[in-house]
C-alpha cells in the first residue's frame, strides 16, 4: 500500500475533513549515470563540507537560513512546522470555481486525497457536491516547506489535489513573435481554413491516455540493449546518420499543398469547395499526387 507524503485536513468554511495526501505521479524517466570517462567510475553526489572538503555524515546535515553573507539561521522540522502549525495541516479551500475555468498551463503536479475513518462521511458529501455542482476547490497547502496553491477536484471515488502554478511564476506570451488571430491578414484562404477544418474533424477521437506510449524511452533502452549485447559496455558509438531531416530551401511553406497531403495520409476526404467562382470544379480522383515545385519538402 501506497505511504501517505502527509497528513491533516481539508477545510473550507467550519467543515474539517481529515484526510491523506499521496502521490498520483509515477515518474518513469532514464536514469543515466555520470561516468569518469578515464576509467567509466561512477561520480556520486558526495556530501562534501566546500570549507574543509571532508565528507559529512547525513545526521550531521541542518537546514538553514543565509540571513547575513556567511550568517544563517538554522530551521528544524519541527520549528518550521510550529511558524504556523495550521497551514502546515490543513488544504484550505479559498474559493470554488467552475471546472475547466482553471487552464491548463497552471496544472504541475498531481497528488490523491484519501480520507482517514473519522473523514469518510464528510469526504464523500465533499467529492459528491463538487461532482454535481461541476466545480472545483481551489486552495493553499503547506507541503514539505513551501506553500503551494492547489485545485481539489473529484476524479471517480476519489478527489485529486493537483498543484497549480502561482500566477507569478509563468511567463507572459506578449513579448513572442505570434501570429496575429485574424486569419484574413495572414493570406491563410478559406479553401485552407476548410482543409485545416476537415483534417481536424477527421482527427477526432477519444481521449484515452493509456494508448499514448513514450516510445522514444522504448527505443532508448533498445538501443542500450543493442550495444549491451554487442560488448559495448565503455566506449561511446556515433549515433547511426539515419532518417535525418532534410534541410529546406527556403521557409515558404505550400500550406495547401500540406495539408492535402495531411489528409490523404489519414484517409480523410477532402471538403468539397465552396462556389466562389476561384475553386475549380474536381477531376476524377486519384489515389497519390505528386507536385513538383521545386522545393524539397521536410520529412
Amino acid at each position: 500500500m501506497a505511504r501517505a507524503i502527509w497528513k491533516g485536513s481539508v477545510a473550507f468554511g467550519l467543515v474539517q475533513i481529515p484526510v491523506e495526501l499521496f502521490v498520483a505521479e509515477e515518474p518513469n524517466e532514464l536514469s543515466f549515470r555520470q561516468l569518469d570517462k578515464h576509467d567509466f567510475s561512477p561520480i556520486g553526489y558526495d556530501r562534501i563540507n566546500k570549507r574543509t572538503g571532508k565528507k559529512v555524515a547525513w545526521d550531521d546535515i541542518v537546514r538553514g537560513f543565509e540571513w547575513e553573507k556567511d550568517e544563517y539561521v538554522v530551521l528544524s522540522d519541527e520549528e518550521l512546522e510550529s511558524a504556523n502549525v495550521e497551514a502546515t495541516h490543513t488544504i484550505d479551500i479559498v474559493a470554488f470555481v467552475d471546472e475547466g475555468e482553471v487552464d491548463p498551463i497552471f496544472f504541475e503536479r498531481p497528488y490523491y486525497v484519501a480520507p482517514t475513518k473519522q473523514g469518510v462521511k464528510a469526504y464523500a458529501l465533499l467529492r459528491e457536491t463538487l461532482a454535481k455542482n461541476k466545480q472545483i476547490g481551489i486552495a493553499k497547502v503547506v507541503i514539505r516547506t513551501r506553500q503551494h496553491l492547489a485545485a481539489l477536484m473529484p476524479k471517480g471515488e476519489a478527489l485529486t489535489l493537483v498543484q497549480l502554478r502561482f500566477a507569478h511564476e509563468l511567463r507572459p506570451a506578449e513579448d513572442l513573435p505570434l501570429p496575429p488571430k485574424n486569419l484574413e491578414k495572414l493570406g491563410v484562404s478559406a479553401a485552407e481554413q476548410r482543409m485545416a477544418d476537415t483534417l481536424v474533424k477527421g482527427m477526432h477521437d477519444e481521449w484515452k491516455p493509456e494508448q499514448y506510449k513514450d516510445t522514444f524511452r522504448d527505443d532508448v533502452l533498445a538501443l542500450v540493449e543493442k550495444k549491451a549485447k554487442a560488448g559495448e559496455l565503455n566506449t561511446v558509438a556515433e549515433l547511426p546518420h539515419e532518417k535525418r531531416p532534410h534541410k529546406q530551401k527556403s521557409n515558404v511553406v505550400d500550406l495547401m499543398d500540406m495539408l492535402k497531403k495531411s489528409l490523404g495520409e489519414k484517409g480523410i476526404p477532402e471538403p468539397a469547395s465552396s462556389s466562389n467562382g476561384h475553386a475549380k470544379k474536381p477531376g476524377p480522383k486519384k489515389t497519390t499526387h505528386h507536385r513538383k515545385n521545386g522545393h524539397r519538402k521536410s520529412a
